[in-house]
């Protein structure tokens, strides 16, 4: 299994596309998706259990978010990903936009039969605009 085609497949379905049905379709059909330092009442789902969860959870955050401003900045970001298993990938992201301030995040990925099976995602949602 490559890890880090599965995390691009993750970051162009969620962060680019917004595709909540492509995001949740690279989730084992028990896959959790945990966003542990989400504050309660927030918006964004902090704990999302099984695809149709998580693409329900994400279609309803979709829905009710805009995207953040401005494109990424590609010189000033940067993307360090690390291989703890052949199952385990860690990402830590510190993502550089054009027109808002930047957004730091860790995520991680714990896959299973070449999905993903639990990702851990640390990042609090108010930097996402």
């Amino acid at each position: 299994m490559d890890t880090e085609a599965m995390y691009q497949r993750y970051v162009l379905a969620g962060a680019i596309r917004r595709d909540p049905g492509a995001v949740a379709e690279l989730f084992t059909a028990d896959g959790v998706l945990e966003s542990p330092l989400v504050p309660a009442g927030h918006p964004f789902p902090p704990r999302l259990a099984g695809r149709d969860a998580i693409r329900r959870g994400l279609a309803d955050y979709y829905a009710r978010s805009t995207p953040r401003g401005g494109t990424v900045d590609g010189e000033r970001s940067s993307l360090v990903l690390h291989h703890a298993g052949p199952d385990t990938l860690i990402a830590e992201l510190d993502a550089a936009f054009t027109d808002a301030p930047p957004v730091s995040m860790v995520q991680v990925f714990r896959f299973r039969d070449g999905l993903i099976a639990h990702l851990r995602d640390y990042f609090h949602p108010d930097a996402l605009g």
